[in-house]
């Protein structure tokens, strides 16, 4: 009997435990769930809080200028040329034909829409070139809807920032932050005004850093994101989670024309060297080194002999420029510049153009397997620079296996394509196709260069060729009027 009783007293107490149990595992899910939710309302929160304080120096810009139309109105077709919308759209949507005989035409107004943001308390204000570009009236409207006359400070289209004024005084100030801190897989928020929807805020991360080559400007350095961007967006502030601004938002990649989650923004820190110039000149002055360079590859990296295709070659060292007189070489690859590692050609390209002309920098070269520290003062870009030349011809060559013609460089050919006579052999013909075709090489251009070695006439070529333990592999240093470059080509 009292074996019974305890029996029955152990399933009770055993019961009850698990009730316990089950009362505390529930209770336990439901202060889980509660702490999940209350850290998700606080994040959007936060969020909130971050625009609400930035949006009052975010603003809506418009702009008005004069273009030609026809007399019965408006050529359609003058809107998709115009490069505000290649920038967005794409050069597809390009018409074919600028309809450039136009029997009546007459002056009339385009407008057009963009973003700003304010950067300073008496109203000077971070946008895109292209937004305010050839504008002959540019209207500012403020968070308030208070309306302001704004006038042109500078601007510079190779990188596609702009920099204008309006009258004002205690105007909300966005805060400028460190683009370079900023991670991939970080928050940001875009604010703007596409499509003339004011106002509008968009969140995402950070996609990638550094997209270059994107053919939007000439100086890139993008910052990608997935924030949604469009239309209007331009020239409107990229933020962290700080409220600061780290990007102008500049353009998207979108084959419809609207958003497909890839916008790129201008990174903050490359903005603050030219509003610094633009304010102080009304346009950028950018640094000079003096050279053509080219990206390295596996193949030139085991022609040069260095352990991995970081870093940048030069083709060719510019007569009388800075890096003539500091020293540097054909054929030396810099990696890296005062003391930060460079790795492409766009990497070295963006750190010479930003830096004052005057200014003293180390660079770190590869020569001929040893390393050298040579200091270098950037001189000032010229306002152009030539084009390559071209040209067609014929012949036949020891090169014939890489899908190369050659021909000797006569006087009246060196005259014809603008070389000096003997200063190389010259490329007649070029296989569909082949090797060289695939590297690029045309007609008309010049080998200076075969593995290393100085040729002026093809008896060098074969010299050099037969020199080289490599049958199935050769490297070229070939002139294109006044640039060279070096390829390697390799048979199949």
């Amino acid at each position: 009997m009292k074996q019974h009783q305890s029996s029955k007293m152990r399933i009770t107490i055993t019961l009850v435990l698990s009730a316990v149990l089950l009362v505390m595992t529930t209770g336990a899910c439901l202060a889980g769930e509660e702490e999940d939710i209350a850290l998700l309302d606080k994040t959007g929160k936060a969020f909130a809080a971050v625009v609400k304080k930035a949006k009052p120096a975010v603003v809506y810009i418009g702009v008005e200028k004069s273009v030609k139309g026809m007399m019965q109105g408006v050529n359609p077709f003058d809107f998709f040329n115009d490069p505000f919308f290649e920038r967005f759209f794409g050069p597809q949507f390009r018409h074919p034909q600028r309809h450039p005989q136009i029997p009546k035409q007459r002056q009339f107004k385009q407008r057009g829409a963009g973003s700003g943001f304010i950067i300073s308390k008496d109203g000077y204000i971070l946008t895109n070139n292209h937004v305010v570009e050839d504008a002959d009236k540019i209207t500012v409207r403020l968070s308030d809807e208070r309306e302001f006359k704004a006038k042109v400070i500078g601007t510079d289209p190779q990188s596609d920032v702009a920099l204008i004024k309006i009258d004002g005084k205690n105007l909300p100030v966005l805060p400028l932050g460190d683009s370079d801190k900023i991670q991939v897989g970080e928050w940001v928020i875009a604010i703007g005004n596409p499509f003339e929807l004011y106002q509008t805020v968009t969140v995402g991360v950070v996609s990638a850093k550094g997209r270059n080559r994107m053919g939007i400007s000439e100086y890139e350095n993008y910052i990608q994101t997935d924030a949604a961007i469009n239309p209007g967006n331009s020239g409107g502030p990229l933020l962290n989670i700080h409220g600061q601004a780290i990007g102008i938002n500049s353009a998207i990649f979108s084959r419809s024309g609207g958003y497909m989650g890839i916008g790129f923004a201008i990174p903050i820190n490359m903005v603050k060297k030219i509003e610094q110039q633009l304010l102080k000149n009304g346009k950028v002055t950018r640094g000079w080194l003096g050279v053509v360079i080219q990206d390295m590859n596996e193949d030139l990296a085991q022609s040069f002999g260095l352990k991995t295709d970081k870093g940048v070659l030069i083709s060719q060292v510019n007569p009388d420029s800075p890096a003539s007189k500091a020293g540097l070489k054909d054929g030396d690859v810099v990696v890296a510049i005062d003391g930060n590692s460079v790795e492409n050609v766009a990497e070295l390209r963006n750190t010479i153009a930003m830096t004052a002309p005057g200014t003293e920098l180390v660079l770190k070269v590869i020569r001929d397997g040893k390393t050298y520290s040579i200091p270098v003062t950037i001189g000032e870009q010229p306002e152009d620079f030539s084009s390559l030349a071209k040209g067609i011809g014929h012949g036949k060559t020891p090169l014939s296996k890489f899908g190369l013609g050659l021909q000797e460089l006569t006087p009246e050919l060196a005259d014809q394509f603008g070389y000096k006579k003997g200063q190389g052999v010259l490329i007649a013909s070029v296989e569909p196709d082949s090797p060289a075709a695939e590297v690029g090489l045309q007609p008309g251009q010049l080998i200076e260069e075969v593995n290393k070695m100085r040729v002026h006439k093809l008896s060098d070529i074969r010299k050099a060729l037969k020199k080289s333990r490599l049958k199935k592999q050769v490297l070229l240093r070939v002139r294109a009027g006044e640039f060279s470059r070096y390829v390697v080509l390799r048979a199949e």
